[in-house]
């Protein structure tokens, strides 16, 4: 079964055909690393399976339910959930209080920070279980600014995961990581629970590598191919495009 699934995505700014015909499944516990040179269209594609963007034509289906009419908020509460590169944290929190907030939030209880203590105690302890499963306990209490900026993915993630998500996409989570922090970041990726779906979208032939089952070529809006991460990268075609071989114009 698909946790996700675009089928046949076009989407036209003008005349310029962003998104060709994007048809993909990702399987419950996949892990699907997207990539492209710049301009391939990956953020439009994102956008489609976010509901950010509206497809002229195509679906896409979340858990067996078709939600291309689903506001962006609506399908984050069927299960779909992003990181984004360019993080949008709490700075002047500790990592345990930016969970927390989420953790609430999706509980319904968005003003549990002016509770009691004693009555948010299982909020509490379900952001701390996401820290601890995500290596983060041991840092919970300091803010976000006193962190190095791979353990402010590792929040991101946090935060993702307190969505209770089905299917996870991560934008780029390894840019802007110092290279001695990215194993840290990929282990635990890996760590994950199996049946979370994972759509990586990326540019790091190394991370896509240590991450995917799967990797999909996305070029000037089209897949040029689908494969493990050994025939993709071996494929000639796929040097081609990332020698410059090929010109694409899309975003």
């Amino acid at each position: 079964m698909s946790a996700l699934e675009a089928i046949g995505l076009v989407k036209r700014f003008g005349a310029l055909v962003v998104t060709d015909d994007v048809t993909l499944k990702v399987p419950v516990g996949a892990r699907l690393a997207l990539i492209g040179p710049n301009g391939a269209g990956k953020t439009t594609l994102v956008g489609l399976l976010t509901g950010l963007l509206r497809p002229d034509t195509g679906t896409v289906v979340l858990n067996g339910r078709d939600v291309t009419a689903l506001a962006p908020a609506l399908r984050v509460k069927q299960g779909l959930v992003r990181t984004f590169q360019i993080n949008n944290l709490f700075r002047g929190l500790t990592i345990l209080e930016n969970v927390f907030l989420a953790v609430s939030e999706h509980a319904g209880s968005s003003f549990a920070m002016l509770r009691p203590a004693g009555r948010c105690k299982p909020l509490v302890e379900r952001s701390e279980a996401i820290l601890d499963m995500l290596g983060l306990a041991d840092v919970r209490h300091q803010t976000i600014t006193d962190v190095s900026y791979g353990r402010q993915r590792l929040v991101e993630i946090a935060i993702a995961l307190s969505l209770d998500p089905k299917v996870l996409l991560l934008d780029e989570p390894a840019a802007g990581i110092p290279g001695n922090e990215v194993a840290r970041l990929l282990d635990t990726i890996a760590r994950l629970p199996k049946d979370l779906a994972i759509l990586l979208i990326e540019h790091d032939m190394h991370v896509v590598r240590q991450f995917a089952q799967e990797v999909m070529v996305l070029v000037a809006g089209r897949v040029l191919m689908t494969g493990s991460p050994q025939e993709v990268m071996s494929s000639s075609e796929v040097r081609t495009v990332y020698l410059g071989g090929a010109r694409t114009t899309h975003a």
